[in-house]
């Protein structure tokens, strides 16, 4: 167990956290209006939270998500969502395109990767995604250089 005592960013600046929290709340708005609906909204928190290794945020998204309908089985096989039938095409394309915005790979397959997700994605709800995600990857950052605690149920 390491000894440094952690800086959570969000305490030692909370004003660039607030502006962080007003860009959630923007782009939540942004996906209302393209209106894709809370339980995506959620399997995208917590999917881009798992490629992320951020603790803190999938203990709370998971627990939205099942707050919010989401069904235990398929947040247990979200990791391996290509190899299911369990999603909806809608959500396969957002879920192709948050993991493309989060592991950003080379650019030939980020195209193919967006191409994919505009089968079934207007240009608003594209858009709506690839601001949840980004908004997403940066309240993981966040958490895991601050090393957010997750605190044992009681």
């Amino acid at each position: 167990m390491s000894t440094t005592q952690h800086i959570f960013l969000d305490k030692q600046h909370p004003a660039v956290w607030r502006a962080l929290n007003g860009l959630g709340l923007k782009a939540r708005d942004a996906a209302d209006e393209a209106g894709i609906d809370r339980r995506t909204v959620e399997l995208l928190n917590v999917r881009t939270s798992q490629l992320n290794g951020c603790a803190y945020c999938l203990d709370m998204h998971v627990r939205d998500a099942m707050n919010g309908g989401e069904s235990l089985q398929r947040l247990a096989v979200l990791p391996a969502w290509r190899e299911t039938s369990l999603f909806t095409d809608k959500e396969r394309a957002a879920l192709t395109l948050a993991e493309a915005i989060t592991e950003l790979p080379e650019h030939r397959i980020l195209e193919h990767e967006e191409a994919s997700a505009r089968e079934y994605l207007s240009a608003e709800e594209f858009s709506a995604v690839s601001w949840l995600v980004i908004t997403m990857n940066a309240f993981n950052r966040v958490s895991v250089v601050s090393h957010h605690p997750v605190t044992r149920e009681q």
